[in-house]
């Protein structure tokens, strides 16, 4: 007898700078996908938030277009159903009664995406889903938060201050100041609630942070400020596990530009990666020892990309951040920094969903009522 399929919804795109990034993610893993395994549904989120479920053997289309096909449907907060409910056409729908979905790949990156948002809403639904919970998923997408958590364990990070978007408005002077006192030039400053590396500048003097911190605030209330590394290397590892997660080998990144911005990730071809990193071993098992602690600091789960910079010269690690649903890409960090450590990407994919029904399991096992 065969084995029932799992059907899998896809969720991508969404109301965030990384839209398009997060489709061309999604487009990826649905096609490395074993459809023999796998019932494909693939559901579209619109820049304006409107979810819509597209055809799974017409997924064509450029990243500002493909979302906007396909009828709109709803997923409630309803766990004795499970499945998208149609908007369109009445109760039944274009499409007609919709099957439960089995679990969830929210291929969404940035805020309202992957920031726990969209996972808190699958928990309430009691969907299984890919990645970090809620508490993890918002603590991963807030580098400030992020930050404290390193802190209390002990990790290596570089000195930073946070400021919210009206301090700075308010008095640009004393924000400066600040961070002049805290450290020398040149600094980095980005939105706390973003990746790819959208509004991200490097300030070199102090002409250069009036432009920067502008551009941070035009995405979050939330600035950071930090210090840039001397002699920086760009060094990454993939995390993957649950409770007990194991870390891929350690890949380096040679950017095109200055530093790893948007273009050098997605725009350029020059950007360079190197599989594995030419480190020490030892250095490279702290990296990956570290790449692990930062992962459960955050209570992270499935899937992680994690992020650290190295002084070239006294090989001094700085742990960066936590990307908690990394790009998925085939030429994307994480997927190829598990190809290099034996694991291909139809593989990773399968893992992934495992890791997903297998902490939903676990997570059902907690009792719900006092009393029974």
């Amino acid at each position: 007898m065969a084995k029932k399929r799992l059907r899998v919804g896809i969720v991508f795109g969404g109301r965030s700078a990384e839209h398009e990034v997060s489709v061309r993610s999604a487009l990826s893993v649905m096609q490395a996908m074993d459809r023999d395994k796998y019932e494909l549904v693939p559901i579209g989120v619109s820049k304006a938030g409107e979810w819509r479920r597209l055809d799974a053997g017409a997924l064509e289309g450029s990243a500002r277009t493909l979302v906007l096909q396909g009828e709109r449907v709803a997923l409630l907060p309803h766990p004795e159903d499970q499945s998208l409910v149609p908007l369109d056409n009445g109760a039944g729908g274009a499409g007609g009664p919709q099957k439960p979905l089995d679990v969830v790949f929210p291929v969404m990156h940035g805020p309202l995406g992957e920031d726990g948002t969209v996972q808190g809403l699958l928990e309430l639904a009691d969907i299984p889903y890919v990645g970090s919970g809620v508490l993890g998923s918002a603590v991963g997408m807030d580098k400030a938060a992020m930050k404290a958590l390193f802190l209390q364990r002990r990790l290596n990070i570089t000195p930073y201050r946070i400021f919210l978007r009206k301090h700075w408005q308010d008095d640009a002077q004393a924000v400066q100041a600040e961070c002049e006192a805290a450290f020398a030039y040149p600094w980095f400053v980005k939105p706390a609630n973003l990746g790819s590396s959208v509004g991200i500048s490097k300030v070199h003097d102090e002409s250069e942070l009036g432009p920067a911190m502008d551009e941070a605030a035009r995405y979050d209330r939330k600035l950071v400020v930090e210090a840039a590394v001397e002699h920086v290397r760009e060094i990454e590892v993939s995390v993957m596990g649950n409770d007990e997660p194991v870390a891929s080998v350690a890949g380096e990144i040679l950017p095109s530009h200055e530093f790893y911005d948007y273009e050098s990730k997605y725009l350029d071809e020059a950007t360079r990666l190197i599989i594995p990193a030419d480190l020490p071993e030892s250095v490279a098992n702290r990296i990956r020892e570290t790449a692990v602690e930062a992962f459960l600091a955050l209570d992270c789960a499935g899937l992680a990309r994690v992020d650290f910079l190295i002084d070239g010269e006294t090989l001094e690690i700085y742990l960066s951040e936590v990307n908690t649903m990394p790009g998925f890409t085939t030429v994307s960090m994480y997927p190829k920094l598990w190809e290099a450590s034996g694991i291909p990407y139809p593989e990773l994919i399968d893992k992934l969903i495992e890791l997903a029904i297998e902490r939903h399991a676990e997570i059902r096992s907690n009792r719900r009522s006092f009393a029974e």
